[in-house]
This record gives C-alpha cells, sequence and structure tokens, in this order.
C-alpha cells in the first residue's frame, strides 16, 4: 500500500493527483521550481522539495533531482501526471530502481510507444492502421501536404504542417526546436496531412491481471495548432460500428504492449471513415474528466490502485449522458495566440459542482485549475489556467450549461481565450459536429470571438463606480454634492478603443454621459462595487472589480476588461518611432534580420520562445531595420525593445527578396 506520493508535476495535474490521494488517505509530497516556489500545488502537500532553477530542463525534466526529491522527502510512490517526465521511459526505471513504486506503465511499454516511429511500426504488425512515415530529407512536391511530428511528447509541441517544399527546412528546424525544448528529444518525422480528419481516441485502463478495460471514446477535433481546447465524449455521429472499430483497434494496440495501467490511443478518423493511428500516450491525458464524467469513475484512483495490485473488474461502468470539456488558456487568439503572463486577480466560475472529481450527482459541472486568486502566471510554462467541464444528459445540454459557466465566470488580470471558447460551442459547425482537426485553423480565430453585447454600458458602468470609489483624480464622492458641477470625466481603452465617458450626477440622477448617446439610461443603483442601469425599463446589474488601472466589468451582456487613463500619468520614456518592443517575456531563440536590411511588413523580424511555444514577431511596416537591440539567447523583458524599423527607405536600398523574387 502507498503511504506518500510524490507527484512528479506542477499546476492543474499536481493539485488533481494530490485530491486523488488526499480521498485514499495518502500522504502527498511535491517538487518545485524556484517560479513555483508559492503555488499552490506546493502549498497543498504535505511536503515539498525545491528544485533549483526556473526552466523545464533544469527543474522539471531532471530525472537524478526528482528521485532523489522522492527519496529525501520519505515518498514511497511517484506519480508523473502529464506532460515533463510522464512518458518517460529512464525516469520509470530510475523510480524503479529506487525502490518506489511507479505509478504508471512498465518502463517497456514507455519505450516501445516513446518513439512515434516504433510505436507505428508495433501496431501496424498487430493489425492497427497507420500512416506511412516520411523521412524528412527524402519529402517530394507528390508527398505534399505534409505534418511535421516530434517523435517523443506530444501536445501538439514540435508539430508544424508543411504545404510547400520551400517551407519544409525551416519546419523542421522549428519542429526540432520546439520538441528538445518540450521533451529533451528534438528527433522529428513526418507523415501524410489527412484533411477532413477527427482526432478520436480512447481511454484505456488495465491491470497487471489481464484485465483491460477500453471506454467510450473521446472526440478532440477542435484544436489550435495541433492543441486541443475542446474535448467531449462521446464523439458526436460515431455509430456502433465505428465505435466497435475503434474500441478493436485500440485493444490490438493495448495487446501488442501488454498494457497496464491508464493510457490513451489516438486515431484519426477520415470523413470516408478510414482510421489511422497516431499514437498512444502511455500516461493520463489532458481531457480524462470527461471520460470520468460518463463513465462515473476516477481514472487517477484506478491508476493508483492498479499501481497496488488491485484487480479491474472485468467490465468498466457503463457510459451515460454527454461531458464536454474545454481549457481555459492565458492567451490572445486574436494575437496569433499570445500567451499571457502577470496577477490572476479573479477566477471564479459561477455553479461548479465540484473540483478534481466526479460531480456527486448524476450530471454536473467541474473546474480542475492550477491557480486561484492572486497567482502569478509566469513565462516558464503552459498557458492554462484550468479547464471546466460540462456532464449532462445529452449533448445539447452539456454545451449550454457549459456555455453558461464561461459567460458568468470572472477570470481577472489576464487576456484569455474565454470569448473564443465560448463562441466555439456556440457556433453551427460545432453544435452539428461537423468541425475537424483543421476547422480552427483555416479560420481568422478573431471572427470567433463571442465578444460583449454592450461595451457602452460596461464603460458607464466603470466610470460611476470609480467616481463613487473616489478612483478618479477628477472625481468628487457624488454623495456630498447636492448643485450641479461640472461633469466628471473618466478616459478607458479597451482593446485598441478609446472611451471618454463624462457623467454627471444630480441627487442620484444620471444627467449626461460622454462620448456615446446614453438617452434612456437611467441608474438604479450604484456601489463601491457595481451598477444598475436600467435601459429603456430593462434593468442590467454590472460587477465591478478594480485592480489598479485594470477595470474589470462582468455583466449578463459580457465581460469586458478595462485600462483606466490616469489624467495625470507619471513621465515616461518615448519609444522610438518603429520600435518594436517584446509582447510578452521570452527567450530570443533566433534574430532574422540585420541592421540597414530593407523589410516588408510582415517580415519576420525575430522568433521569442515563451510557455514553451514560438513565437514570430514581424515588422508592422514596410522600411529599414535602424537597429537590432537583442541577440540570439537573450532572455528579455515584456516591453524590452527588440528592434527599430525606419520607414524611411534608402533611393539605392535593395528590395525584400520576396519581391525581388
Amino acid at each position: 500500500m502507498i503511504e506518500r506520493m510524490l507527484v512528479a508535476n506542477r499546476g492543474e495535474i499536481a493539485r488533481r493527483v494530490q485530491a486523488a490521494c488526499r480521498a485514499r488517505g495518502i500522504s502527498t509530497a511535491a517538487v518545485f521550481s524556484d517560479p513555483d516556489a508559492g503555488a499552490r500545488f506546493v502549498l497543498e502537500a504535505d511536503v515539498a522539495v525545491r528544485l533549483p532553477g526556473s526552466s523545464p530542463a533544469e527543474t522539471y525534466l531532471r530525472i537524478d533531482a526528482v528521485v532523489a526529491a522522492a527519496l529525501a522527502c520519505g515518498a514511497d510512490a511517484v506519480h508523473p501526471g502529464y506532460g515533463f517526465l510522464s512518458e518517460n521511459a529512464a525516469f520509470a526505471r530510475a523510480v524503479l530502481a529506487a525502490g518506489l513504486t511507479w505509478v504508471g506503465p512498465t518502463p517497456e511499454s514507455i519505450d516501445a510507444m516513446g518513439s512515434k516511429v516504433a510505436a507505428k511500426a508495433l501496431v501496424a504488425a498487430a493489425g492497427v492502421p497507420v500512416l506511412a512515415e516520411l523521412d524528412p530529407a527524402s519529402v517530394t512536391e507528390a508527398d505534399l501536404p505534409i505534418l511535421v511530428k516530434a517523435s517523443a511528447g506530444g501536445g501538439g509541441r514540435g508539430m508544424r504542417e508543411v504545404h510547400a517544399l520551400a517551407e519544409l527546412e525551416e519546419a523542421v528546424a522549428a519542429a526540432q526546436r520546439e520538441a528538445a525544448s518540450a521533451f529533451g528529444d528534438g528527433t522529428v518525422f513526418c507523415e501524410p496531412l489527412l484533411r477532413g480528419a477527427r482526432h478520436v481516441e480512447v481511454q484505456l485502463m488495465a491491470d497487471t491481471h489481464g484485465t483491460v478495460w477500453t471506454l467510450h471514446e473521446r472526440d478532440c477535433s477542435l484544436q489550435r495548432r495541433h492543441q486541443k481546447i475542446v474535448e467531449e465524449s462521446p464523439s458526436p455521429g460515431v455509430d456502433a460500428t465505428t465505435r466497435t472499430r475503434l474500441h478493436a483497434a485500440a485493444r490490438a494496440a493495448a495487446g501488442a504492449l501488454g498494457y497496464v495501467g491508464a493510457g490513451t490511443v489516438e486515431l484519426l478518423l477520415g470523413d470516408d471513415g478510414r482510421l489511422a493511428f497516431l499514437e498512444v500516450n502511455t500516461r493520463l491525458q489532458v481531457e480524462h474528466p470527461v471520460t470520468e464524467a460518463v463513465h462515473g469513475i476516477d481514472l487517477v484512483g484506478w491508476q493508483i490502485a492498479v499501481a497496488e495490485g488491485a484487480v479491474l473488474p472485468a467490465e468498466p461502468p457503463a457510459a451515460h449522458g454527454h461531458a464536454v470539456e474545454v481549457r481555459l488558456y492565458a492567451e490572445d487568439p486574436s494575437q496569433d495566440w499570445r500567451p499571457a503572463s502577470g496577477t490572476l486577480h479573479r477566477l471564479h466560475v459561477p455553479g461548479v459542482d465540484t473540483e478534481f472529481g466526479v460531480p456527486p450527482g448524476a450530471h454536473g459541472l467541474r473546474l480542475d485549475s492550477g491557480v486561484v486568486d492572486g497567482d502569478e502566471v509566469g513565462v516558464h510554462y503552459d498557458p492554462m489556467l484550468a479547464k471546466l467541464i460540462a456532464h449532462g444528459p445529452d449533448r445539447a445540454s452539456a454545451l449550454r450549461r457549459l456555455v453558461t459557466a464561461l459567460r458568468g465566470a470572472e477570470i481577472h488580470g489576464l487576456t484569455t481565450n474565454r470569448g473564443l471558447l465560448v463562441g466555439l460551442l456556440t457556433h453551427p459547425a460545432f453544435t452539428t459536429g461537423g468541425v475537424d482537426t483543421g476547422w480552427l485553423d483555416a479560420r481568422d480565430p478573431a471572427t470567433l470571438v463571442a465578444g460583449p453585447a454592450r461595451v457602452d454600458l460596461a464603460v458607464l458602468a466603470a466610470a460611476l463606480v470609480l467616481a463613487e470609489r473616489g478612483g478618479s483624480r477628477r472625481a468628487t464622492p457624488t454623495g456630498w454634492r447636492n448643485l450641479p458641477s461640472a461633469p466628471v470625466r473618466t478616459t478607458f481603452t479597451h482593446g485598441d478603443d478609446e472611451h471618454v465617458v463624462d457623467h454627471l450626477l444630480v441627487h442620484g440622477r444620471l444627467q449626461s454621459a460622454g462620448d456615446v448617446d446614453h438617452a434612456g439610461v437611467e441608474l438604479v443603483s450604484l456601489t463601491p462595487t457595481g451598477a444598475v442601469l436600467a435601459v429603456d425599463g430593462v434593468r442590467h446589474a454590472f460587477r465591478v472589480a478594480v485592480h489598479g488601472a485594470q477595470v474589470e466589468v462582468d455583466s449578463p451582456l459580457g465581460a469586458v476588461s478595462l485600462r483606466w487613463q490616469d489624467p495625470l500619468p507619471e513621465p515616461r520614456a518615448v519609444l522610438a518611432a518603429g520600435a518594436m518592443v517584446a509582447p510578452m517575456p521570452g527567450a530570443v531563440v533566433r534574430v532574422s534580420v540585420t541592421q540597414g536590411q530593407l523589410v516588408a511588413a510582415g517580415d519576420e523580424v525575430l522568433v521569442l520562445e515563451a510557455m514553451k511555444m514560438e513565437h514570430r514577431v514581424l515588422a508592422p511596416t514596410a522600411g529599414t531595420v535602424a537597429s537590432v537591440a537583442v541577440a540570439q539567447g537573450d532572455q528579455v523583458a515584456a516591453g524590452t525593445v527588440l528592434a527599430v524599423v525606419s520607414a524611411d527607405v534608402p533611393e539605392d536600398a535593395a528590395e525584400p527578396a520576396e519581391e525581388r523574387a
């Protein structure tokens, strides 16, 4: 019996495993990097051991340091979570060699699936359909389009689509860099890109006594850049015959491996019914809660039980209802999925029935999060904040519950993909079950974001609340006015837009309201935390939270994040015309221009790596590179000047290469 479990991971999955351990009376141990010293998963563990350093390579990917930490804190078992070392056979062997219990499949199974190239050959021999493997060095025009994939790891990292041979060399190099950074292995390979396919996977759970469960399939087709953001079970439109084929393929793969523990067989399902093997994830998946919901089981609990030698029942609990999960990321989909960092002031989702477990009733809403109010979200790790899972008697009810929860959530301090998630879950293509793996990447995400219905009302409510709080330097507390006075002016920015509100309250009544016509708007009530406005007789309640210059307005009309413009700002340095600044903290992995070079608008100037993904920084306008302020390998903070592109072009300057061509 396991007495103390070391969770060799961080964030949401560390908290998930800790919750399962606590439910079984198992003591928990955490390891943490320096940026994670105050993280929730560290504070909730019974004991914790520091791994000095910040990057994954220095900390969570160091086998020797993690095993030493387990021994130092008296752990007798290790759960790897997902990501990091979870699919590293050397880590599993090191844990076992140290006399500890490994909560996962055998090192031999991990080895067999650790190389996607070898894995495809193994399962193909067992009768599982696979796509042809292509050597990057021998790809021809006839092979296109193809997908470059990391042989180790997953989660969309180390993957690039190639539609022209001219793109291949850089796609391979970028995939190798990402894979090496995320998994410690830069090996990549290529395979045909199957268009119009859906991503469908089957959950495995197997014990050491020969029992293998294949649980209801999950559909993970709604992806951005090969990273899943919405998952559900069962897969819409999959009939009984296809489900039988999916389970048969999963059982064949499990049999070829002699599989033990939790794992997932991932496949592509073509619109013609064709199946093609992707990989076996020899670990727990991010999307495991949807399977837990429809089957009413605790997969992490079963992982622990199997590691202790338990026998699975002959058949798993029957599936019921429908579950949908979304991944809430700190990122801006409209800005090339730019990750966000900073303080998460507030994360509250109304109507949550449980965290890190199956809801107590037949159906419900679940939240799994690695962060809480006040936490700092850094740049070293994945930007996922939380997973929200709705389970209902059918797909429509689960989607409605999930959309309602997202719309009502209070998420303050960071830009997130919440608006995009709402837009996707309500899009006709998704609600009818018609999306494939390429659907989202083929669209501009900015056009899919569900924005607030009335920004103007939110801005007015924010201005009124700021004045009530005395937050504007020109605002006089409204309760002390007994005669008409000059209007109070408050200026906000919302995205790229500026909003100026001039309002005047006389005996508590709203007299004027600035740059937007608010005829027909009545102030019903006002407090330091909110306002109720009536529009043509219909009342709307606005909750207003002020975090320094950041003002967050939540209402049934939609969430609005504003920046209050101080009328008497502190002086600050003025950037040179054409200066390009770092949109986020990160590391410079490539500088693509030199001083004096002519560039066109949209040309790549450099590449930053942040949160384990690469982000291209592009020239905002055509001109000449006046200066380059950073070099490859530099660590930069958000707002750091990276380069300056002057709009002046010398008469004898050469044209950009692509224009010359």
